[in-house]
């Protein structure tokens, strides 16, 4: 293992960043890499997450089909004359409990078209989620425990 391997990756970044290639802004970059690794140490030792490659592959598959389903979805809804559709905001109890899971989550619904993650509770129990077309709430609780963060789960845990 190569000592200082993350400060050494944060200070290439810093310098790509910054578009100053000199040596004394490599090691500025390095020393500053060097205090944020310092001043967040615990917090990545209590937070280690196991990532699973196969499983994060088939979460990223995921996103891509419900990416393109939904936009075909949506654009199917406005291009039709009549639109009937039931927008409402919904809530979707989680089972994924930590930040970055529920962030990752969150992001996950927004990016899709139709859907937006509006808030989280202040327990970190309960994602509320508005829907384009919320006619069927509980088809839409189940597609995306079914699918999301089943998903998440396997790929992080």
């Amino acid at each position: 293992m190569i000592p200082y391997r993350n400060e050494l990756i944060l200070a290439l970044i810093w310098v790509a960043i910054s578009g100053s290639y000199s040596i004394p802004n490599l090691v500025f970059g390095f020393a500053i890499g060097w205090i944020v690794l310092f001043l967040v140490r615990d917090q990545r030792l209590a937070t280690r997450t196991v990532i699973r490659p196969w499983a994060l592959l088939l979460l990223i598959g995921l996103f891509i089909k419900e990416l393109l389903l939904s936009a075909l979805r949506v654009a199917r809804l406005v291009l039709s004359p009549r639109m009937d559709i039931k927008p409402g905001i919904f809530a979707y109890p989680l089972k994924v409990d930590r930040d970055f899971e529920i962030t990752l989550l969150a992001n996950l619904i927004t990016l899709t078209p139709g859907t937006l993650s509006v808030d989280v509770s202040d327990d970190r129990r309960t994602l509320f989620v508005h829907g384009m077309d919320c006619s069927d709430p509980e088809q839409a609780r189940r597609d995306i425990s079914q699918g999301f963060e089943r998903r998440i789960l396997e790929a992080f845990r």
